[in-house]
């Protein structure tokens, strides 16, 4: 930690005396953390993107540099790093790392960056079911049209935006060093106020090895075309007498939506609808994510945002056979199934086995190194859920703002584990005040949180200061 401070003071000291300082930023900031339990509650663990460690005390600190440099508003480079140190000290993590070349509304990523996929909120909602903010990023490159842009011929009718990613898991997992792919496309159409989009969020898990179990799986440019179009092929992963099978894990969203604005608003119901390997994507799948957001346009307003979520994923699949349907977020290949250090990577609703570990005293984490006989097929232990939740942002003076989150769910496990028979019900609770300090570079946080239910009744809060520096030109 001294070293990276050190390069940060002299990288910043370097850069002062050069030529491209158009948007230098310098974050340095401090949290504590305290619960009542060995571990935090729901909203103050979870959706901070994989940087927030999950025990009863703990300080955490980032140092985050980030520039951006422009040409004739043609051409662009993006670059940042953010580190955190936490548990008691012993634990440095790369939050974001990455450098991007920016082409007209064109650009290409490579690294680790915080992204959100798809239309939820990505401030105050429970998280989106495919890519949320609750894990710690995926390395990867992409390219990507990240905002909607005109489709020829439509007079500006019709808008697309999309994106395509290669990634790599890392060794943290069942599958050692299996590939990340990711897609999506989108399509918004309306001039006026009102407007109606709808497109698609593919996720694949593909390749990888586990070497004392003998799987090598196929990595070749033949296996990305499989992934890529999620055809049938044998992989390696099963034997070739219960073909056919798809390669890799795959899982999507369908999304689409309505939205109504004016200068001083904007309303918006959306809709997320999961698959696992193409089952879900019928009428007759029910489950899904609805949210209703409100966001005002207007500077002095004390309402900012309210967001309002269904969550429903109870169904799973049940139209299918019980020894054909899918377990969403899980995998019989890919047994770490929809996580990535030790984080689930789409909604922090659902529960793995490392945060079910601290809800229940008989259900411990999988050793991913251990004896294949050993690791079952249910790391996500709890992903049939029905839900409620509210979000809102309020601000309380021009230097102070507020954020509530509170969130009701009723929990039924999944198909192969009887702890969630009968159901259980849980609340959890959020509410986090920032204060600017008046003339000052310095942020105030203080967030409580307060879980109660039949998972967990546990109380915490993080106080934190952060000091950003900007313009140092």
């Amino acid at each position: 930690m001294k070293k990276l401070i050190i390069f940060s003071f002299l990288f910043t000291q370097l850069t002062a005396k050069g030529q491209f300082l158009d948007s230098l930023k310098v974050n340095i900031g401090t949290t504590a953390s305290l619960a009542s339990e060995d571990y935090l509650p729901l909203w103050l663990f979870s959706n901070r993107f994989g940087t927030v460690s999950d025990q009863k005390q703990d300080l955490s600190t980032h140092l985050r540099i980030n520039n951006s440099h422009s040409i004739d508003s043609v051409f662009g480079v993006d670059y940042s790093i953010d580190v955190y140190n936490n548990t008691h000290f012993n634990k440095n993590i790369i939050q974001e790392a990455y450098i991007r070349g920016r082409y007209k509304d064109i650009q290409i990523t490579a690294g680790r960056l915080k992204h959100i996929i798809g239309e939820v909120d990505h401030e105050i909602s429970s998280g989106s079911l495919g890519v949320s903010g609750n894990a710690l990023p995926i390395p990867k490159v992409s390219f990507s049209i990240p905002n909607y842009i005109d489709l020829p011929f439509t007079n500006s009718f019709a808008q697309f935006k999309g994106q395509i990613s290669h990634g790599w898991m890392g060794r943290n997992r069942y599958m050692k060093d299996a590939i990340y792919h990711e897609k999506n496309l989108y399509v918004k159409l309306g001039k006026k106020k009102f407007r109606v989009y709808g497109g698609i969020q593919h996720y694949a898990m593909w390749g990888g090895n586990r070497k004392q179990d003998g799987f090598n799986l196929d990595k070749s440019f033949k296996g990305f075309l499989n992934v890529l179009f999620a055809l049938e092929a044998n992989d390696g992963s099963v034997p070739d007498s219960i073909l056919p099978n798809r390669a890799g894990d795959h899982r999507g969203i369908i999304e689409f939506g309505a939205e109504w604005e004016n200068d001083r608003m904007k309303i918006q119901l959306n809709n997320q609808t999961p698959f696992e390997m193409g089952q879900g994507m019928t009428p007759k799948n029910i489950d899904r994510l609805l949210s209703l957001s409100y966001l005002s346009k207007v500077t002095d307003t004390r309402l900012k945002k309210i967001v309002i979520e269904f969550l429903y994923t109870k169904q799973m699949n049940s139209f299918y056979p019980m020894k054909y349907r899918e377990s969403y977020y899980n995998n019989g290949v890919y047994k770490t199934g929809w996580e990535y250090e030790n984080n689930i990577i789409g909604t922090p609703i659902f529960i793995n086995r490392n945060r079910a570990s601290k809800y229940f005293s008989d259900i411990h984490t999988y050793d991913w190194n251990g004896k294949r006989h050993s690791i079952g097929m249910d790391n996500i232990i709890n992903n049939r859920v029905i839900g409620l939740h509210i979000g809102s942002t309020i601000a309380i003076s021009k230097q102070a703002l507020s954020k509530t989150m509170i969130t009701y769910t009723e929990n039924f496990g999944n198909y192969d584990l009887s702890k969630f028979a009968p159901s259980k019900s849980q609340f959890y609770s959020l509410q986090e005040i920032n204060w600017i300090l008046p003339k000052s570079q310095l942020v105030l946080t203080c967030s409580l949180g307060y879980d109660w239910g039949e998972l967990s009744n546990n109380f915490g809060t993080i106080f934190g200061i952060q000091w950003h520096m900007k313009n140092l030109h």
